[in-house]
C-alpha cells in the first residue's frame, strides 16, 4: 500500500513536470532569450537540475502526508497541494507557451500564496513534510522576482 502511495505520489508530480517542460521548452529556445532579465537571472542550465530536484521534494512530500491516517486535515492538505501544482503548471503555460510574463505573474503570485497555505497544512500533518516543500517556496519566491522584472523590463 506504502510503496503504491509512494509511486503515484511521484508520477503525478512528474506528469505536472512533463507538462511544465512541454509548456517551456519551444518558448525558452526562441522567446524567451529575446526577453530582457534582471542581473539576478540565473543562466538558463540552472533551472533544470533545481527543478528536477524540488519535484522530488514535492512528491516525497507529499507521499508523507498521503500514508497518514485519511482525516479532515490530511484531506485538505492534499486538495491544496493538488491546487498549487496545478498552478505550477498553469504558471509555465501562462509565462512561456502564451508568451505572457503579465499572466505569469498574475498566476506565480496565487501560486505562491497557495504553496504558503500547503507548507503549513504539510507541517500539520508532517514536519518532514513540511520542510521537504520549503525550498520550493523559497525558489518560486525568487521566480516571482524573476517574473514580476521580466515583466517590468519588458
Amino acid at each position: 500500500m506504502k510503496a503504491g502511495k509512494f509511486i503515484t505520489s511521484i508520477l503525478l508530480v512528474a506528469i505536472a513536470s512533463f507538462l511544465g517542460y512541454l509548456f517551456t521548452n519551444q518558448a525558452v529556445k526562441d522567446w524567451y532569450p529575446t526577453l530582457l532579465k534582471p542581473e539576478l537571472n540565473p543562466p538558463s542550465w540552472i533551472f533544470g537540475p533545481v527543478w528536477s530536484v524540488l519535484y522530488l521534494m514535492m512528491g516525497i512530500a507529499l507521499y508523507l502526508v498521503r500514508i497518514k491516517p485519511a482525516n479532515t486535515g490530511v484531506k485538505i492538505a492534499i486538495v491544496f497541494f493538488y491546487i498549487q501544482l496545478a498552478l505550477n503548471v498553469l504558471w509555465s503555460y501562462s509565462f512561456f507557451m502564451l508568451h505572457s510574463p503579465h499572466l505569469g505573474l498574475l498566476n506565480i503570485i496565487v501560486l505562491w500564496v497557495m504553496i504558503i497555505i500547503t507548507v503549513f497544512l504539510f507541517f500539520g500533518q508532517s514536519k518532514i513534510a513540511g520542510w521537504l516543500l520549503i525550498p520550493y517556496l523559497l525558489w518560486v519566491s525568487f521566480a516571482s522576482y524573476l517574473n514580476f522584472s521580466i515583466w517590468f523590463l519588458n
